[in-house]
C-alpha cells in the first residue's frame, strides 16, 4: 500500500489593492517553502478598496500567468481559517515589514491558531529593498503623481496612473 504525501499549501491573505513588488517578493519566496501558495483576495465591506475585485484579480494574475500552477487567486471572505482548511491549507503566510507589523500580526497568529489548530502561520519577513512600502503608500503616491515604476509591476503602474488620471478628471 503506498501513500500519497499531500502538498505543502499555504494561504497568503490579504486586499492587496494593488499587489506591489514586496508582495511578490512574499509570494516567491513562499514557492520556496510551499507546493502551491494561494492568494487569497479578502472580500471586506469594510474596506473601500481603489480598485474592484475583478481588477485586482486581473492584476496578480498578470503577475503569475495560468501555467504556474503553483499559484492559485481566489476571493475569499469569512474566517480565514475556515477557508485555509477548507483549502487543506498548513499553512496561512504573512509578510513583516518591521516591528511594529509583529505586535497586530502575532494577535492574528494566535487568534487563528486558537480557532484552527491544525493550520499554522508563517512570518516572511520583506526583503530589505521592499520594506518600507505598502499598498497604502504606494497609492498615495501614485494619487498626487509620483514615480511608483521601482514598486509595482509594470502593468500595475499603468493601471494606477489610469485610475487616478480618471479620478482627477471627474474632480
Amino acid at each position: 500500500m503506498t501513500s500519497q504525501i499531500r502538498p505543502k499549501i499555504a494561504i497568503y491573505p490579504g486586499t492587496f489593492d494593488p499587489i506591489t513588488n514586496g508582495h511578490l517578493d512574499i509570494v516567491d519566496r513562499a514557492l520556496n517553502i510551499f507546493d502551491k501558495v494561494i492568494i487569497a483576495l479578502a472580500v471586506n465591506p469594510g474596506k473601500n478598496p481603489v480598485f474592484s475585485l475583478e481588477e485586482r484579480i486581473k492584476m496578480i494574475q498578470k503577475c503569475y500567468p495560468a501555467a504556474n500552477s503553483r499559484v492559485e487567486i481566489e476571493p475569499t471572505s469569512g474566517l480565514l481559517v475556515d477557508y485555509a482548511h477548507k483549502k487543506n491549507a498548513q499553512a496561512i503566510v504573512r509578510g513583516l515589514r518591521a516591528v511594529s507589523d509583529f505586535d497586530y500580526e502575532f494577535q492574528l497568529a494566535l487568534m487563528n491558531r486558537k480557532l484552527e489548530r491544525e493550520v499554522d502561520t508563517v512570518f516572511l519577513m520583506s526583503g530589505f529593498r521592499w520594506i518600507y512600502i505598502s499598498s497604502s503608500i504606494i497609492k498615495d503616491a501614485a494619487r498626487h503623481g509620483g514615480n511608483v515604476h521601482d514598486l509595482v509591476p509594470t502593468h500595475v503602474e499603468t493601471m494606477l496612473k489610469n485610475k487616478f488620471s480618471v479620478d482627477s478628471q471627474n474632480k
